[in-house]
């Protein structure tokens, strides 16, 4: 067997783990450290792109051999661990329908927190996807390569989790009722560690490189690229904090002064480096497309919607990017506007090549050909660029002249009300449903792909899959003239 996993190469690829994989044990779960491949019904291996990290998950398993929520460890190498293999649902998976946390679960996770804070753990913590459920609400815990590394004297990922599945206030009661100590431990934690997200840390990476985070700040982080951070702020609202602040106001002049477009988020509010604005309940277009074999005709027409009124608003950079545009039960809505009147663009060359990776783009272009043959004339006279050097050489930057807010009510830094052009959009969207009632939750900007975060792959470690704590993919590649491709990913 050993001689069979040294044949299994895992390697650091620009967006994701490069997987060589000449043997037959399937991958069952990738993530950030390393891939993980089922050897048997009890047994699976994780091999590591970097051995180091191997090296720490494997003290950690050491340490922790005697708690009986831990994988057991049988046998390791330079980059690789065998271990128990769990072919049970995810904690996450498991709460899935639940209205409260079931009392018996948050005894458990209590029980899990304490014993990793006597094992000396500084990661006291874990998400919900990391938590399998066996039978009789057995509970094991995986991936643990960051167990001494990160301080986690909370469990702020686990509090998050919950907190998206509206479980954390009904967990936190309980905490209150069975340890009340712990609770108060927690609460002044949070309280001496509290932030306004009007002054989270965001720093411009620069030269192409994403914007660096405070990984500290227990807020959810969505999303991470190369222009802001997105933190989710309540069920319904997100807050997007940006390294430099004319970058804020870009976006921000941008997002006020085309409100009344439908696929436009809804903001909030709005300050010197922030803007808060609607949290995008599902799916990127990306992510649903890889579920389709055609290219629904719906979706064509819903883009060309999106691509022709950015054109009638005076949008100098015309594109839709999939990553960019969220399949939410009011329709399309697309984020990341802040060089849409910075950029000279007039074709979407970003979805031209995001459709042909997905082999769609002749179907695209033959039904918006159906639908709008002027524009299909003037996006094919000449030759759709599909290479990065291509795509750079028709994208020109220019002066940036920044629309008019048309609603002068809004204030920065204050709620908005809403007007009757508000309450006219709203009603116009409620009936706009197209049938995409999907409740995947997703983050604005996974840099990913998250991802993020990034894609949205299979993500845990025993094949669980993501669902948008990640971040989606937003390299930002440095070209020619200095100017970054695209725009940050929420």
């Amino acid at each position: 067997m050993v001689e069979d996993l040294r044949l299994i190469k895992v390697t650091k690829g620009p967006k994701t783990l490069l997987i060589d994989n000449p043997t037959n044990y399937p991958l069952i779960g990738m993530g950030a450290q390393g891939a993980v491949f089922k050897l048997s019904e009890e047994r699976c291996v994780k091999i590591y792109s970097n051995s180091v990290q191997a090296q720490m998950e494997l003290e950690a398993l050491k340490a922790g051999q005697h708690l009986p929520f831990f994988p057991r460890l049988y046998e390791y190498g330079e980059n690789y661990i065998v271990m128990e293999y769990f072919n049970a649902p995810t904690l996450k998976e498991y709460l899935r329908n639940c209205t409260y946390i079931p009392e018996s679960i948050t005894r458990k996770l209590l029980y899990i927190l304490g014993e990793m804070k006597n094992a000396q753990f500084t990661m006291v913590d874990a998400p919900l996807r990391h938590i399998f459920v066996l039978d009789n609400e057995e509970l094991k815990v995986i991936d643990h390569v960051n167990a001494f590394k990160r301080i986690h004297p909370v469990p702020l990922k686990l509090l998050r989790d919950l907190n998206m599945m509206l479980l954390k206030e009904s967990f936190l009661s309980q905490v209150r009722s069975f340890e009340p100590d712990t609770y108060a431990i927690w609460q002044r934690y949070f309280d001496e560690n509290k932030m306004d997200y009007r002054n989270i840390p965001v720093n411009s990476g620069g030269n192409g490189e994403g914007v660096k985070v405070d990984s500290a700040i227990s807020q959810t982080l969505i999303g991470a690229g190369h222009q802001g951070a997105v933190f989710r702020i309540a069920e319904d609202r997100c807050v997007k904090i940006y390294g430099k602040p004319e970058h804020c106001q870009m976006e921000s002049t941008i997002l006020l002064a085309n409100q009344d477009l439908t696929f436009i988020p809804k903001v909030h509010e709005s300050g010197d480096n922030y803007v808060v604005m609607e949290y995008l309940s599902g799916p990127d277009l990306n992510t649903f497309l890889k579920k389709q074999t055609t290219l629904p005709p719906i979706v064509t027409k819903l883009l060309l919607d999106i691509l022709t009124s950015q054109k009638q608003a005076g949008f100098k950079q015309i594109d839709a990017p999939l990553r960019h545009v969220f399949v939410t039960n009011t329709g399309f809505k697309m984020v990341d506007h802040v060089y849409s009147f910075s950029r000279l663009q007039e074709r979407p060359l970003e979805l031209f090549h995001n459709l042909h990776e997905r082999g769609f783009l002749a179907e695209f272009l033959e039904q918006i050909r159906l639908l709008d043959p002027v524009t299909h004339a003037e996006w094919t006279k000449t030759p759709i660029p599909l290479t990065e050097e291509e795509v750079q050489m028709e994208i020109k930057d220019i002066p940036t002249v920044l629309p008019v807010i048309k609603n002068h009510g809004r204030k920065k830094g204050h709620e908005q009300k809403k007007g009757k052009g508000h309450e006219k959009d709203r009603d116009h969207k409620k009936g706009k449903n197209h049938g995409r009632d999907h409740d995947h939750k997703k983050g604005h900007d996974r840099d990913k792909n998250r991802d993020q975060n990034k894609g949205h792959n299979r993500d845990k470690d025993h094949g669980q899959k993501r669902e948008h704590g990640g971040k989606r993919d937003t390299k930002d590649n440095k070209k020619g003239n200095g100017r970054k491709k695209g725009s940050d990913k929420k």
